[in-house]
């Protein structure tokens, strides 16, 4: 049963967090910003829930405690570390038999990115027949980000991102999403998805503010159940869950959402009752709703990593909420709490962790954690406890029995009924934010130019966490089932009668009524998608491609690709009609649907998506005073026309960089500056477009570097990032030497086009410090170099890279 809010959780998201900061403090209470603020919850003061009795039946758990008396210390510890399948073979498993195995965003079965389904089950089949033969005979978990549908498959059924699904207001179809996903999770043979994500997001410059449903926290925890139920079923005592449902994950505990500045991985520095009334709402329905397992944030609570926060682990979830399943960390999340490494962290694991998510630091912290529970340093009986609840996880998957649940059935993998569900969903996830004129529908027999960069884009349509990690990739050839939004209208409107045609770059011959312009967001995933404000920064071209079609007199209408809502107010008004399509995944028919009418005049569906978000009217924030608030939405009988909106940012957009970019298009962004010595020439050169890159040319030995404020690139480090330079080496003279924070590599890479990615972990093995970098890169040579830069930045790689050789 879903718990309801509680009045004061009310009141307070009713009259926001000022009023929570103003309010009389309760115990550990503080208002935000406050910099001494307790990091220590209170169990009082949170909502109760209760796994239900059918993960903890009696003879589940006598069975547990015979199977734990059995065990030696390193089958237990085994139990609670996941390693990645790109740092681990099933052989290993003999030596170290660990509980669990994962995935992540750019580990394909055997190295293949684009295996199938039938790759999968047979990768997971290894494992699991290795860890039945070894240690305790106890099969292995195996987990997956598929986030919005079986997205690490080609081929599979991808829904609109969950921001997308919060427009639709809609929790049965969640419910038939989670459903879906499940069935083809499992058909690829695998048993646990590490979804849904229940944040709600309170800064939009986050990168992840596309895997929150919504800003309401009553509308993620209606989600939460159903999603849950969806992808695990109802549980029933004495049964595990069915063949074709998988594990669920309730993600991230706790407020990943509500960083300060919208940092990933940051400090959520609010009171306790705020992080009860709003980032908390979502996680008791769905443990009421059987949810085997929890994930641990990255983030912290006013200067306490959760990972190591007990008092949220132990105290809160698994007491006061009465969470029975198992609490998994984050990629190497553990080791961004204060004195622990990634090989070495028992204070994880006496706050409250049960299974340490280790993918390449798996071998390490294993060591270290025998030898931590054999000096008492970790109690033995926390370690019972934490095996105890990730058994009770593969008992209600049936892994436990003589025969084990068997799933793996590749032949349900984007059938045609689950791909009826996405397009569903891509069609009730769209807003229509104006449609002056009524533009909208294209009418029949309508001549229709479909452009931008998202008009055949499946990139950009699925965005991140699609094929690979940041989803930069994916093409249309990955889900030969689905169709781009470009390809989708064409079509549709052809049906109509009428005529279509796509160009990329806006031409045309014969002149179309109507323009439909596809752009926004390029994809990216987790901080990769951090942003210093919430402006839309438009790709070379696009305004100009709008503002060229409306000075012909031609109707405008754009469809708006993001994961988030963005200040955009000059595309808005050089628009007729704008679409927020969100990230609508791989089933543009669904975009076609609501956008095309048949030759009877009237669309397939009409738009019923409401903003889930406030819509900024600047790139400040959506809050104070947004342009469009939450809940916003026309329909096609709709008589609102909306008049000139605000062009002006109010912030320097020239000015705001990211952290981890230090060299885009042949520019250096600011904060950062750049320095040459003494004998170095630059000029602007052409590499792929005008003068999108500079030549740089040794006169003499030196060094150009780029230098600026000193930034915290910690959270980068613990994470598989690289420094990525791209261009062209146009004439060697020997190795070339770079610096990244203090440390030097030298590299010899071939003349001619340059995609060099070196990882920071060999920076740091080479005595770099990350927590206060001014000088993120220094690149030396010698006479006779001449090196043509286009880009300079830190990219989000998932994967192990080697080293340079020394």
């Amino acid at each position: 049963m879903m718990v309801r809010r509680t009045l004061l959780a009310a009141m307070l998201l009713a009259s926001g967090s000022a009023l929570a900061a103003s309010n009389t403090a309760a115990p550990g209470d503080a208002g935000q910003g406050a910099s001494a603020a307790s990091s220590t919850a209170h169990p009082a003061l949170w909502p109760a829930a209760h796994s239900p009795a059918a993960i903890t039946t009696p003879a589940t758990e006598r069975r547990i405690a015979r199977m734990i008396a059995a065990m030696t210390l390193e089958q237990k510890v085994g139990q609670m570390i996941q390693a990645d399948i790109s740092a681990i073979t099933p052989a290993d498993l003999a030596k170290y038999p660990l509980g669990s195995i994962l995935a992540g965003g750019n580990s394909g079965p055997y190295g293949d990115e684009r295996a199938n389904a039938a790759k999968w089950e047979k990768l997971v089949r290894e494992f699991r027949t290795a860890s039945a033969k070894s240690g305790a005979g106890i099969p292995i978990l195996f987990g997956i980000d598929a986030v919005h549908g079986h997205s690490n498959l080609p081929g599979a059924t991808i829904f609109p991102h969950n921001i997308g699904l919060g427009a639709a207001h809609d929790p049965a179809l969640i419910q038939r999403i989670g459903e879906v996903t499940a069935t083809e999770v499992a058909a690829s043979g695998i048993d646990w998805t590490f979804a849904p994500t229940l944040a709600v997001p309170q800064d939009l410059r986050w990168g992840r503010s596309y895997e929150g449903y919504a800003a309401d926290p009553a509308l993620v925890a209606s989600y939460a159940k159903a999603m849950t139920i969806g992808l695990q079923g109802p549980l029933v005592s004495g049964k595990p869950i069915a063949a074709d449902r998988v594990a669920a994950t309730a993600k991230h505990f706790l407020a990943d959402g509500g960083t300060d500045g919208g940092k990933d991985q940051g400090d959520a520095l609010v009171s306790e009752r705020e992080l009860v009334a709003h980032h908390a709402q979502g996680y008791p329905p769905a443990i009421d709703a059987g949810a085997l397992t929890v994930m641990a944030s990255f983030s912290s609570w006013n200067g306490t990593k959760n990972h190591g926060n007990k008092s949220l682990l132990t105290d809160v979830l698994k007491g006061r909420m009465g969470f029975a399943g198992l609490i998994v960390g984050d990629w190497n999340g553990h080791g961004q709490i204060p004195g622990c490494s990634v090989t070495d962290c028992p204070k994880t694991f006496t706050a409250g962790l049960d299974l340490a998510m280790a993918p390449n630091s798996w071998k390490g912290l294993f060591e270290a954690t025998v030898r931590e529970v054999r000096d008492g340093t970790i109690p033995l009986a926390r370690v019972d406890d934490a095996v105890a609840r990730i058994l009770r996880v593969k008992a209600k998957l049936g892994l436990l029995g003589t025969h084990p649940v068997d799933r793996g059935n590749p032949a349900m993998v984007g059938t045609d009924a689950h791909l009826a569900v996405a397009r569903e969903a891509a069609a009730k996830s769209l807003v229509l934010l104006k449609n002056n004129g009524g533009v909208l529908p294209l009418r029949p027999g309508a001549k229709v130019l479909i452009t931008g960069p998202g008009a055949d884009s499946m990139a950009m349509q699925a965005g991140g966490w699609t094929i690979t990690w940041q989803g930069t990739d994916t093409t249309a050839a990955d889900f030969p089932k689905g169709q781009t939004i470009g390809r989708a209208i064409a079509t549709a409107v052809k049906d109509a009668g009428g005529s279509a045609a796509i160009s990329a770059n806006g031409s045309f011959t014969d002149r179309p009524d109507v323009a439909v312009v596809v752009y926004g967001e390029q994809p990216y995933a987790e901080f990769q998608g951090d942003m210093p404000n919430i402006a839309f920064r438009a790709n070379a071209g696009e305004k100009e491609l709008l503002a060229r079609l409306k000075a012909q007199g031609i109707k405008v209408v754009s469809v708006f690709l993001s994961g988030r809502p963005l200040f955009a107010g000059p595309e808005i008004n050089a628009s007729d009609a704008f679409v927020a399509a969100w990230l609508p995944g791989t089933q543009g028919q669904g975009v076609a649907d609501v956008l095309v009418a048949r030759k009877d005049g009237k669309p397939a569906r009409g738009f019923t998506g409401k903003l889930p978000f406030p819509w900024p009217a600047d790139a400040i924030s959506p809050v104070k005073a947004p342009l469009f608030p939450a809940g916003y939405g026309l329909g096609y009988t709709s008589k609102t026309s909306v008049g000139p909106v605000n062009e002006d940012p109010k912030v320097d957009l020239v000015a705001s960089a990211s952290e981890g970019v230090y060299f885009a298009l042949g520019k250096v962004p600011s904060p950062w500056h750049l320095s040459l010595d003494p004998g170095i020439a630059a000029r602007a050169v052409d590499l792929g477009a005008q003068e999108d890159a500079q030549a740089f040319s040794w006169g003499e030995a030196g060094a150009i570097g780029i230098d600026g404020p000193p930034v915290d690139l910690m959270r980068q480090l613990d994470e598989e990032f690289a420094l990525k330079l791209e261009g062209r080496l146009d004439a060697a003279a020997g190795p070339i030497a770079v610096t990244m924070a203090g440390a030097t590599l030298k590299v010899t890479p071939p003349a001619g086009p340059l995609t060099l990615r070196i990882p920071l972990r060999c920076f740091k093995d080479a005595g770099a410090d990350f927590k206060a970098v001014g000088t993120p890169l220094k690149i030396a040579g010698e006479k006779g170099l001449v090196l043509t830069l286009r880009g300079a930045s830190i990219e989000g790689v998932g994967q192990t890279i080697p080293c340079p050789a020394k």
